[in-house]
């Protein structure tokens, strides 16, 4: 039989300790969660030494904060405070700063540090704080606590102490796990985002209209922004203010039509002045005025970023992104859309020269067909022609406006060369370079009026395969002479109000305002006073036109022309016909000079033209039964007012030609006068059937 040994107990209780140590370390070891690695120690250390409250808290070195992390049990009440600033002291803190052990009796009354009074109310009466602490660096502090004030002796101090320098070691293992960790997502969030930037930026380059643009700007936002409206507002300086093209509203898809911004008392207009992202809360989205905030979705957005968009020129205007969340828009949000904004910039700025591209090319083609058919076009005159006083009187009154801008009203009878006044005014501004561009709005109807005079969009009515500039765009940095405009439409006069007033106008089937540099020079021979009053004309229009009224004087009443007239048309015609100038008779320019010409000159040439085809000798035959069977001469009606002059004058001619109007034998050729002009004299004077 053999006598057992007798066994010192506390040999058991550091062989106890030391088994558990060796339990522990594999174990710390093949865990890389530091919540885990507390779970550990709590199911392994209860056994050598009590506590009933089992704690980590880490140094933050980036903050200089303690950090509590994990508690264990995880049932306990959690502290009001998860940091403590170094500096602030603390239990925690001196340790970390010391590197030193302690154990801390917790008496049952009395002020106590925050840490330590929270430990108070877990019912513990000693705590003791251990350093944590590596080769490297001091990672933090382990803390338990007892509720009984005689656990902790000198010897399970040492043991923890023990315990502690592996627990150092496998929380700063599972700190640089976490950090790796979290470097490659991070690392893998930023591939997919450059991946993303990549993709997005070949989408948008591939855009060059507006439209599609933004579709594709909200398409890219979408895969890493929610949001709810967008719109890419850019800068125009002759709004001053930034023109909203198009919006997208995810509730309504694309938004017309286009408004303009101002820079004062809007979101974009403070971005882009500022070149400062900016995310705007509902209160502040209120604070703006309205017509700063059009556009913008009816769910009232919570959240509003704007972004400068920036580009190589400089800041072309600004990308709006709203929500419906009052948590959107983070950090990492504006800035992915920072950068997204980057591509939106350059595509925007390509899709303003495309389109600046575009329309000048559009515009050199209408213009080149334009001059093309304008140099086809014989003109009345090439030069004007006259001696008088009233013409000498006229000329100078063309040279005061012609260097200015004015909108000028050119007042006259039909024949009497309203359009060559129209052209020397042109050549004498500083226009004179640009082009000259006519619209007669009697010869047009109102649907063919509307689309020559402000062009169309394809698809703005059926047949318009294709876009097409109109004469006020052709027009631009030049002047526009709209001829007979007391014959414009209703319809049609607000748009030309709005042309005069504001210089922007759009075209047929478009939302898209244009801007347009153009001298409006206004014709009529119609008295746009009556028509006012008779409600046939805006007064507000009639007022814009006629800011410089010039009134051409009747051939009638500037009978010293007349002789220098006809030896022009005589000799300009001749030419042309290849045939020798034949020389006036005396008694020939008598009679011209006793004629009332109610067609003014374009009647005058073309009783000249009969004349040089009717003269076979040296002297020009003038036809004399056309002067004398349409009317009495002016000398022997002194009596009759000039209205009625007029319209015995157009029934006599309607009679010779049996009733008919156009054509090359009709009463319009027959008075030197257009068929519509003819029309509207007709009406003007209430001649009809059976007048004639």
């Amino acid at each position: 039989m053999v006598n057992s040994l007798p066994v010192n107990p506390e040999r058991l209780d550091a062989l106890a300790r030391y088994d558990a140590l060796l339990r522990i370390s594999p174990q710390l070891a093949r865990h890389h969660s530091i919540g885990e690695l507390v779970n550990v120690l709590a199911d392994h250390l209860h056994s050598v030494v009590p506590f009933d409250y089992l704690a980590l808290v880490l140094h933050e070195a980036a903050s200089e904060q303690m950090r509590l992390l994990v508690l264990a049990p995880q049932d306990l009440p959690r502290p009001p405070a998860d940091t403590m600033p170094v500096a602030a002291g603390g239990p925690a803190a001196r340790v970390w700063q010391s590197q030193q052990a302690t154990v801390i009796p917790i008496p049952p009354t009395g002020t106590l540090l925050p840490a330590l009074e929270f430990i108070r109310g877990l019912g513990q009466k000693v705590t003791c704080w251990l350093p944590l602490t590596t080769a490297r660096s001091r990672v933090g502090v382990l803390t338990f606590g007892s509720s009984r004030d005689s656990d902790y002796e000198p010897d399970a101090i040492a043991f923890m102490e023990q315990v502690a320098a592996h627990v150092a070691v496998a929380v700063d293992n599972a700190a640089n796990f976490d950090r790796s960790r979290q470097l490659a997502g991070e690392l893998r969030i930023e591939r997919d985002r450059l991946r993303l930037l990549l993709e997005i930026g070949n989408l948008l380059v591939s855009h060059l209209d507006y439209p599609s643009l933004l579709k594709a700007v909200s398409e890219s936002l979408r895969r890493v922004v929610r949001h709810d409206y967008v719109s890419v507002a850019v800068y125009d300086e002759r709004a001053g203010g930034l023109r909203v093209p198009i919006s997208f509203d995810e509730s309504r898809g694309i938004g017309r039509p286009e408004v303009v911004w101002p820079l004062e008392g809007s979101p974009a207009g403070a971005v882009y002045q500022r070149r400062v992202v900016t995310v705007f809360d509902r209160n502040e989205i209120d604070a703006f005025p309205r017509e700063g905030t059009t556009t913008l979705p009816r769910t009232e957005p919570q959240k509003l970023c704007c972004l400068p968009l920036t580009a190589r020129r400089g800041t072309v205007g600004t990308l709006n992104v709203s929500s419906a969340d009052p948590e959107a828009f983070s950090k990492n949000d504006i800035e992915l859309l920072g950068r997204l904004a980057v591509q939106i910039a350059i595509a925007v700025e390509n899709a303003i020269a495309y389109r600046a591209i575009e329309d000048r090319h559009d515009h050199l083609l209408e213009e080149k067909q334009y001059l093309e058919d304008e140099i086809r076009l014989q003109n009345e005159f090439d030069e004007i022609v006259g001696r008088s006083a009233t013409m000498k009187r006229l000329l100078q009154t063309v040279k005061t406006v012609a260097p200015t801008d004015a909108t000028v009203l050119v007042l006259g009878e039909t024949g009497t060369g309203k359009e060559l006044i129209a052209r020397a005014i042109h050549r004498l501004s500083a226009r004179g370079a640009r082009t000259f561009v006519r619209v007669s709005a009697a010869a047009l109807p109102t649907t063919l009026l509307e689309s020559e005079l402000f062009g169309y969009d394809k698809g703005a009515f059926t047949g318009a395969n294709t876009g097409k500039i109109g004469r006020l765009e052709l027009a631009d940095g030049g002047t526009l002479f709209l001829d007979e405009v007391g014959d414009l439409p209703l319809e049609v006069q607000p748009k030309l109000l709005r042309v005069l007033q504001e210089r922007e106008f759009e075209r047929l089937g478009s939302t898209r305002t244009r801007h347009t540099d153009v001298r409006i020079v206004a014709a009529t021979s119609r008295e746009l006073g009556r028509m006012v009053e008779e409600g046939s004309f805006r007064s507000d229009l009639f007022y814009r036109l006629n800011v410089f009224p010039i009134s051409i004087p009747p051939l009638r009443e500037r009978k010293d022309d007349i002789p220098i007239l006809a030896r022009y048309f005589t000799e300009r015609l001749a030419k042309r016909m290849r045939r020798p100038v034949p020389q006036i008779p005396p008694n020939a320019l008598e009679m011209l000079q006793d004629w009332n010409w109610p067609g003014n000159i374009r009647e005058l040439e073309n009783i000249i033209e009969r004349a040089v085809i009717l003269t076979t000798g040296p002297t020009l035959q003038v036809p004399e039964q056309d002067l004398r069977s349409k009317e009495r001469p002016l000398a022997m009606a002194s009596t009759a007012t000039l209205r009625d002059m007029e319209r015995e004058t157009i029934v006599q001619a309607l009679r010779d030609s049996r009733g008919v109007v156009g054509g090359p034998s009709g009463a319009a050729a027959r008075l030197g006068l257009k068929r519509t002009t003819l029309q509207s004299m007709m009406q003007k004077l209430g001649i009809r059937r059976p007048m004639y």
